[in-house]
Order: C-alpha cells, then sequence, then structure tokens
C-alpha cells in the first residue's frame, strides 16, 4: 500500500518542541498511532506504549503514577481515554518536571486518542497550560494528491486566477478516496466489510468505554438518521422522533457521535445577535465513504441518477475537507455556516482571528449561474468590508469571475 505523507506530522513536531504534553486525537484508524510510530522511528525517539493490550491497560489503571514513572524517557501513550487517571499522574509528573528543571525544552508525553477531549473537560482541565491538542483526521483530498496547499490562503487574499484547473482526478473519485488509510484505494467489498466492522467496533466497544448508555441499540439508528440529512440544519425535536426517544436524550447522544468523531457539527455565524439568524447548527458525517455506506450509494451512479442527493454528498465532502485543512492551519480561521430567516444561506463561512470572511456555496454541478450567489451577496452586504470573497464550488473545470470577490471555482483547486 502506498504511504501517504501526512500534513500533520509538520505541526506535531513542532508542538512537541514547545509543549510538554502533545495530544493527537481523531477518529479511531486514521492514522495516529502510525503518525506516532514513524516519529518515533525518525525525527523523535520514544517508547510506544498502547492500551489497546489488556496488560498495558490494567497496570495503567490500577496505578497511574508508577505506571508513567517506569518510563523515564519520551513516551509515547496511544489511546490513552481508555485510562482517564493517566492525566492526573501527567499533570503531577510534568509539575514536577518544571519545577526540577527537567524536559523543559520540549515535548516528552505524546499521547493519541479517538476520543475528542475538549469534550472531556474534566480530563483536559487537568492538563490546561501544558498541553497541545491536535486533530488527525482521515486521509485529505490534498494529501492524496500531493498538491500545493494553498487554497486557504487564495481563499483570503481573493486570488483566483480564471482559466482552467488542471486535476487528474475526477472530484467523485477523490470523494472515494479521501477517506481511512486502510481502504483509500481498496475494492468496494473491502470496503463495505471494513465500513460494518469499524462501526460495530465504535458503537459497541467505544462508546461503553465512554459513558453508561442505557439504550445502546439506538446510536445506530440515530447514526442513519443523521446520515439521511448531511448538511440540514439540526432539529433535535424532530431527530428525537426519528429514533423514538426525548429530546434531550438524543442530544446526548448526538454528542456521543461527535466526541468518537462520527460526525460533526458547523455552527451558525453571527456577528450582532439581535439579527434574525437561524442559530441551529448543521450536521455532517465525519467521513463522506461512511456516509456513502450508511446510505448505501454507489456513488458513481448516483451523480447521475439521483443530483438532488449527490449535492448533499458533495456538501458533506467539503465540509470535512475543510475540516481537514483547517486542523493543519493553525487557526487561520473558524468554520461557520450562515442562513437568515428568509431563508438566504451559505453553506460555510471561515472568519479569521480578525474578522475577516470568506464564504463557501457548494454546487454538486457542472455548470454555476449568478443565482447560485445570492446568499454570499447578503453576507457580503452584511458585513460589508470584511468580505473577503465569496466562492461557490462546483465540478467543472474553469475559474470564472462573477464580480470583483465572487468566483465560480472547481472543487479540484482544494487539492490542487
Amino acid at each position: 500500500m502506498e504511504l501517504i505523507e501526512r500534513s500533520l506530522r509538520k505541526g506535531v513536531l513542532q508542538a512537541l518542541g514547545d509543549c510538554p504534553i502533545v495530544y493527537v486525537n481523531g477518529p479511531r484508524q486514521a492514522g495516529k498511532s502510525t503518525l506516532a510510530l514513524e516519529l518515533a522511528a525518525k525525527e523523535w525517539p520514544a517508547e510506544y506504549v498502547t492500551f489497546d493490550q489488556a496488560t498495558m491497560l490494567g497496570a495503567a489503571e490500577a496505578n497511574p503514577e508508577s505506571f508513567l514513572r517506569a518510563y523515564e524517557g519520551p513516551l509515547i501513550l496511544d489511546e490513552i481515554q481508555m485510562v482517564p487517571g493517566l492525566f492526573r499522574a501527567l499533570k503531577l509528573l510534568v509539575d514536577e518536571a518544571r519545577h526540577e528543571s527537567i524536559h523543559t525544552a520540549g515535548g516528552h508525553y505524546l499521547l493519541t486518542g479517538s476520543a475528542n477531549v475538549m469534550s472531556l473537560p474534566e480530563l483536559s482541565d487537568a492538563l490546561v497550560g501544558r498541553m497541545r491538542v491536535l486533530t488527525l483526521y482521515p486521509l485529505s483530498a490534498l494529501e492524496i494528491a500531493g498538491g500545493k496547499g494553498d487554497f486557504l490562503a487564495c481563499l483570503f487574499e481573493n486570488d483566483f486566477k480564471p482559466g482552467r484547473c488542471r486535476t487528474e482526478v475526477a472530484p467523485v473519485d477523490m470523494i472515494q478516496r479521501a477517506t481511512f488509510p486502510e481502504i483509500w484505494d481498496g475494492e468496494e467489498a473491502t470496503r463495505r466489510h471494513w465500513f460494518e466492522s469499524y462501526i460495530a467496533t465504535l458503537l459497541q466497544r467505544d462508546v461503553r468505554q465512554m459513558a453508561s448508555i442505557a439504550k445502546l441499540g439506538v446510536l445506530p439508528n440515530l447514526l442513519k438518521v443523521l446520515a439521511s440529512r448531511p448538511g440540514g440544519l439540526v432539529n433535535e425535536a424532530d431527530i428525537a422522533r426519528s429514533i423514538g426517544q426525548n429530546a434531550v436524550t438524543t442530544k446526548n447522544y448526538r454528542v456521543l457521535l461527535q466526541m468518537i468523531f462520527l460526525t460533526m457539527d458547523v455552527k451558525p455565524w453571527f456577528r450582532n445577535i439581535g439579527k434574525r439568524l437561524v442559530k441551529s447548527p448543521k450536521n455532517y458525517i465525519m467521513d463522506t465513504s461512511l456516509l456513502c455506506h450508511l446510505l448505501q450509494i454507489d456513488l458513481q451512479r448516483c451523480q447521475i441518477n439521483d443530483p438532488h442527493t449527490f449535492g448533499h454528498i458533495f456538501e458533506n465532502f467539503v465540509a470535512t475537507e475543510l475540516a481537514k485543512q483547517l486542523a493543519v492551519s493553525d487557526g487561520i480561521a473558524d468554520l461557520h455556516h450562515f442562513r437568515t430567516s428568509d431563508g438566504k444561506e451559505v453553506d460555510f463561512v471561515l472568519e479569521r482571528p480578525d474578522g475577516k470572511l470568506a464564504g463557501i456555496e457548494t454546487k454538486g454541478r457542472d455548470a454555476v449561474s449568478d443565482d447560485d450567489f445570492k446568499g454570499l451577496k447578503e453576507l457580503r452586504r452584511q458585513v460589508d468590508d470584511d468580505f473577503v470573497c465569496g466562492i461557490v464550488l462546483y465540478r467543472g473545470n474553469s475559474i470564472v469571475p462573477f464580480d470583483e470577490r465572487m468566483w465560480a471555482v472547481p472543487v479540484s483547486t482544494m487539492w490542487g
């Protein structure tokens, strides 16, 4: 299998030079362990411990502090969310090292985990000021294509030059490839069996380790309901009715799916809370090939026979690709969506810390019209000079200007 360079590699090494603890979280099977072992073999020599091994898990749970003190040099702790008691022990050892001026030059612990530590405040709070958190997602289109990686920069510089875009991979093919490292180039039958096993492992084992769920069988149904409406505004009451639960329970279950990186929410953007904008988040499935598996959709046929459904899948793909690029962009922008009470909307709004905005609309078609820019024009009207540019990502091959700060842009520019 071809080895693909991960974009987060440089960020992890840089963080290890600045922080005593670096936590790389992300979906199970996204490549976190592989990345950690590659770093340990070359740039950052360290011992490796995985808590997928029962003996290691038992020893760490029995006495977290003694377990850590047994290792003197740099240490990789894989799937650390399985041993929450280690976080307090790590805090103790890091503070001791700081007091004794030991290991202060950089990282001593590289942690990996398949649970979002930011959703576990009792764990993350223990290491505030001592830990850098990074996220590794499944393979991105950019990593697979080996492109320049300047899409976000072009977006915030309004730097799109008219003309054709060269791409060696059709958008629908890239949607299928941008998935987990183990199956990105696998046959359809292999991928299908892999996803079935993947979902079962997450919902039956990992969730049990994180929370006490009385009705574990509800989670697969909830996941399928969310997969049926990618990019839709979250309506907790409606989702609850679909799975036969109350809204509070449903919301808690949705949070669990986000904690294990099966789904992601994109929060609404608004500057003036007094404006009548819709305040619900939009929900997406974290991996678009997993989405197709849940919907039992053949993507090649869908783009021809069901353009409406393909449009939602296309939007889900763009959402996940933006999340992947933002994860390695060192905080260049936050991801939101925009929708007014009268229905004008922009699929994605990227806002920089200085308040500058760029808007992205998605259309899973080969052509774009001026009508596709109406949401972007409303966003520009509301923020005025803070609006850098707006683009409509589509399946065509040409960058076409529609206004001074409005462009039709091939989706392939995300990985070109």
